[in-house]
């Protein structure tokens, strides 16, 4: 038996760990199922996720930052009675659920509602579990131990947290049972805690032992640690944004990049083994300049003098090579950020203090892309000077070391200085360039818009991301022509085409440039739903399907599923859902519950037309299973695109009550209109699943 005073190593580090790898788990497991939890009321967009990453950054900031104040001027009983006082506190706020007063309405800018709404649901949960891998290694290190080992161990369980969710906990588990039993985890989790802290007071020496002078760090390493921290986290948010909006909006490339980042962790701070400087030192210039040159729109076209240039750049502008280069590029430069902080690392003593510093420095690069980035940026500018501020980062950490034995180091210094101007450059450039003419552009919480035109001025068109939301010819003859995804050939044309006579009431969930204000006759009635409030002075500033409607039209702000729920019935003759932003999915606009929403709002014999074109995700089985429980019949129009006609193919589903609709004679004989395929996969609110419906790609 140990006596107080006294710790054995091989048996006291059980406890520490089993309390650490739970904390790091539930830390990680909560970002995913909270991310999708909030989804609902503010959209679908990137900047719902990048968002949660901030909050989550800032709350682990605090937490260390409560980690060193109590860990430096409170005595252990002290620590363990103000702990446990506010773990049972936060016990008091489970389980986990959204508070109806952060309910974003209109066109209020959503980031404060959701940052409310976030700290609210899980904010002291997630505070006090966040300060649990820097209070329980400055217990494990006042006991003679080194705690370092635990620090890769908490990322490991990250990891493994953060890629389980999508796998093995969101196919399976509905989001309030997932809710209870990361509620019952946390529970566990405090009496692991308060057991620790216990049997720590016992162990731990009664007067601290006297510090070295010399193993105090200096100034200019204390604030290298923040530089440290800072790029890398920076780095991680502007490369989730881009893969997830300009590559393939699927989870896996929210969970990717952040799985990466987490393995650099572990890996640079389990053994001095795992990070060779020289070779990542030697990849991290060549990945940084090839990830700038790809965001260039002419990488793909540009005449490559060999064969082999030009087949790669064509692979590495490909989904599979923009995840392949962004995931390898990003790993390289968290390696060498990291691995320079394990090489820094102070004495145990200063340790809550070391992550206090990396928690303050990925807080910052946090803040930057989310916050700071969209007020100041029009385009995604954020990522292209990430990766110019990695090649200064290495810069920094080979000038920071040159002396007389560092000649070569200085050399290496200077290169990797004059590779962060080069990108920087670039980084402007990409700004002022693009491969059409440049009208409008705009950014808000919801992404990036821009109004181009080609160069003969003949057309014009407004993209989100790189996903065109609409277009109009300029020619007058052409002007008043529904173009793109609503031309008079798709789905949604043919059902308008079918409806009843004027007047008619149409709901329209999405205004992009107003191309449905196209079918617009007198006396109808058009209502659009849009949650960006940067898109209709767009709409209405540069194209003229709103101003010069025959129909009378109106558009409403907010959320389309908010509003609806806040309406009476409006007895729609036709309601088309058409909101993807980019090529991402507002889930909570294809559950039961929002099917059930839609068939409300229609009148008897009234038509649903759900526009499910997307690149990566099958989304005609979740429509059916819709179309099953509500009894409805259906039928998929799928057309192909015409460029002299400004047409784009488009899949659309209509839905309506019974056969006789499909009977008119839009329909009849019309080899684009087919059967919806019988699978069937249910989203409800509590529960859906990206993964199923994921294609190959």
């Amino acid at each position: 038996m140990d006596t107080p005073g006294e710790a054995s190593p091989k048996a006291s580090l059980r406890l520490p760990a089993a309390t650490i790898f739970l904390s790091a788990f539930l830390l990680f497991q909560v970002q995913p199922m909270v991310g999708k939890l909030v989804l609902p009321w503010f959209g679908g967009s990137a900047g719902v996720w990048t968002t949660c990453l901030l909050f989550f950054q800032t709350l682990l900031l605090l937490g260390y930052l409560y980690a060193h104040v109590v860990r430096h001027n409170l005595s252990h009983r002290g620590q363990l009675l103000l702990h446990g006082s506010l773990l049972l506190v936060a016990a008091l706020t489970l389980p986990l659920r959204l508070h109806a007063q952060f309910q974003p309405s209109g066109s209020t800018e959503p980031l404060g509602r959701l940052l409310g709404l976030l700290a609210l649901t899980v904010g002291l949960p997630y505070l006090l579990l966040s300060t649990t891998g820097p209070l329980v290694q400055a217990w494990v290190a006042s006991r003679g131990q080194v705690p370092y080992r635990l620090f890769a161990l908490s990322n490991l369980a990250s990891m493994v947290a953060l890629f389980s969710y999508p796998i093995v906990v969101e196919p399976f588990l509905p989001l309030r049972t997932q809710s209870w039993i990361w509620s019952l985890g946390f529970l566990a989790f405090t009496a692991l805690v308060l057991t620790l802290a216990s049997r720590v007071a016992h162990e731990v020496p009664k007067v601290k032992p006297a510090m070295d002078p010399a193993n105090q760090p200096e100034t200019g390493m204390k604030a290298l640690w923040i530089a440290f921290a800072a790029i890398p986290s920076a780095l991680l948010m502007a490369v989730t944004t881009h893969l997830s909006t300009n590559v393939a909006p699927i989870p896996f490339l929210w969970v990717l990049p952040l799985g990466l980042y987490l393995l650099s962790f572990i890996l640079c701070f389990d053994s001095t083994r795992w990070y060779r400087r020289g070779l990542f030192l030697g990849l991290t210039p060549p990945l940084l300049i090839l990830m700038s040159l790809s965001l260039s729109p002419d990488f793909r076209w540009m005449d490559y003098r060999f064969e082999a240039l030009s087949q790669a750049a064509f692979w590495l502008s490909s989904v599979r090579g923009q995840v392949a280069l962004f995931s390898a590029g990003l790993f390289a430069a968290c390696m060498v950020a990291h691995g320079e902080l394990a090489r820094r690392r102070p004495h145990p003593h200063f340790l809550t203090g070391f992550y206090l510093r990396l928690s303050l420095g990925g807080a910052l690069g946090g803040i930057f892309v989310a916050w700071l980035a969209p007020k100041i940026f029009t385009t995604y500018l954020e990522l292209p000077l990430g990766l110019a501020a990695a090649a200064a980062v290495a810069a920094l950490s080979m000038a920071f070391e040159i002396g007389p034995r560092h000649r070569w180091q200085s050399a290496l210094a200077g290169a990797f200085g004059l590779l962060a101007l080069g990108l920087g450059l670039h980084a402007f450039h990409l700004n002022r360039n693009v491969d059409q003419v440049l009208v409008a552009r705009g950014r808000n919480f919801y992404g990036t818009l821009a109004v181009f035109e080609n160069p003969e001025h003949t057309w014009r068109s407004l993209a989100h991301g790189t996903i065109t939301h609409g277009g109009q010819f300029l020619d007058r003859g052409k002007a008043n022509r529904p173009a793109t995804y609503y031309s008079l050939d798709s789905g949604v044309g043919l059902a308008i085409a079918s409806l009843p006579e004027p007047p008619r009431k149409l709901g329209l969930v999405g205004l992009g440039v107003g191309s449905l204000a196209a079918y617009g006759r007198s006396g109808d009635h058009l209502r659009f739903y849009e949650i960006n409030p940067l898109v209709e002075p767009l709409a209405r500033r540069h194209f003229t399907y709103l101003g010069q409607g025959k129909a009378h039209t109106e558009v409403v702000l907010g959320d389309a599923r908010l509003s609806l729920e806040a309406e009476p019935a409006q007895a729609y003759d036709l309601l088309a859902v058409d909101a993807f932003s980019s090529d991402s999915i507002p889930v909570h606009l294809l559950t039961r519950e929002a099917f059930a929403l839609y068939f409300r709002h229609l009148k008897p014999g009234g038509v649903l037309a759900v526009h499910v074109s997307n690149k990566y995700l099958a989304l005609q089985p979740v429509v059916r299973a819709a179309v099953n429980a509500f009894g409805k019949q259906a039928r998929v129009v799928d057309t192909e695109s015409d460029e002299d006609e400004g047409t784009y193919g488009s899949t659309w589903v209509l839905i309506t009550q019974g056969e006789a609709f499909f009977g008119h004679p839009a329909f009849q004989d019309n080899e684009d209109v087919k059967a919806l395929p019988d699978a069937a996969l249910v989203w409800r609110d509590d529960f859906s699943n990206l993964f199923r419906v994921l294609k190959a790609f």
